[in-house]
């Protein structure tokens, strides 16, 4: 009884951050999506049975004892190398894009002189449990200490790419919100305003003045509370200007939807790389190692920013794996890496030396 009422506190606890899945009406219009099974009023990938399989095939008590065991150097023994950006100049130079990386999946981006966030998360842990996936370090800038945000950008609705609480900050500004279908639900059930939230489906743009914002196809899932999975669209993103075609793959296993991208949107002059929290069972759903460099050409760009990495243990190996598989490639002239550090300004276009700071 005690085990059962705090497992209803807890439910109760996180039932905010869940969210809000989509309403009948919004189905009625995900309707026209190809990639939205409306039979069973959820979406899918190109390959539809893909991610029931895999969880057939891998999800059991063993992934369960390894996600609960200590495992070996999961998280950095001390705060990883950043720098205090200076943003006095960040959005002045309209020829030239500029990118900060927070950690994670989440960094700012300045593009003909607007200032877009993508896929934000401020909070202590990526979790609706505050006990539960906790960052490495504070965020090397506050909510408060970021210039004005024109854009938020998200390719799907996890906790650690959707952050309810890094929303909310930003429901009374005059933010856009761009997302994949669906996912507009959770924002209004957080105070967002209907005509600041642009959904689009795969292959869809948005344009406002310079810049151009087009959802692209990835191989992923969704969901928020472990029952209503696949209600909302997941999405890859390229961001356009007159100066910069950028792109970023959001979670992703490997597919030909990566050549499919370089094919139609290509080239690009960076692409940010999901590159961390993978595991061989799944597969399906996240790049593994053996597909870094292969996802890279297929993509068509000229740099490999990595992301999803160096800020939340949400897999197995070791914290670093990431980037010493990237940094080795890089070596060996399969990837073109840039590695900033956590807070450091990069200005896209221009050529930078890679150093081995996480060391």
């Amino acid at each position: 009884m005690k085990l059962l009422s705090s497992l209803i506190f807890l439910l109760i606890l996180g039932c905010s951050q869940f969210g809000e899945t989509p309403s009948e009406d919004d189905k009625k219009n995900f309707k026209s999506s190809k990639s939205f099974n409306s039979k069973e009023g959820v979406f899918q990938n190109r390959r539809p049975n893909l991610i029931s399989k895999m969880k057939e095939e891998n999800f059991n008590l063993q992934l369960v004892l390894d996600w609960f065991s200590s495992g070996e150097d999961r998280v950095p023994n001390k705060n990883l190398p950043e720098i205090k950006p200076d943003l006095t100049s960040f959005n002045k130079d309209l020829k030239r894009s500029k990118v900060i990386w927070f950690g994670h999946s989440s960094f700012l981006l300045s593009m003909s002189g607007k200032t877009i966030l993508v896929d934000p998360i401020f909070s202590d842990s990526a979790s609706p449990f505050s006990f539960m996936v906790k960052r490495f370090q504070k965020p090397v800038l506050s909510l408060k200490e970021l210039p004005k945000i024109n854009f938020i950008l998200i390719s799907h609705d996890h906790y650690d790419h959707l952050d309810m609480d890094t929303v909310k900050f930003f429901k009374d500004q005059d933010v856009k919100f761009i997302t994949p279908l669906g996912v507009g639900s959770h924002l209004r059930s957080w105070g967002i305003k209907k005509q600041n939230i642009i959904e689009r489906d795969w292959w869809e743009s948005a344009q406002f003045d310079d810049i151009k914002f087009t959802a692209t196809p990835a191989q992923h899932f969704s969901g928020r509370d472990g029952i209503n999975d696949n209600s909302t669209l997941w999405a890859s993103w390229v961001i356009k200007d007159a100066n910069s075609n950028i792109y970023f793959s959001g979670d992703s296993g490997y597919d030909t939807h990566f050549k499919d991208i370089g094919d139609r949107l290509g080239p690009f002059d960076i692409a940010f790389m999901e590159s961390g929290q993978y595991d061989s069972r799944w597969y399906a759903v996240h790049l593994l190692p053996k597909h870094f460099a292969q996802a890279f050409s297929d993509i068509n760009a000229k740099k490999y920013f990595p992301v999803h990495w160096g800020m939340f243990h949400l897999a197995f190996h070791p914290w670093y794996e990431p980037i010493e598989n990237l940094f080795e490639l890089h070596k060996q002239k399969k990837v073109e890496l840039i590695m900033p550090k956590l807070g450091e300004v990069v200005t896209i276009g221009f050529e930078s030396s890679v150093e081995s700071w996480w060391r």
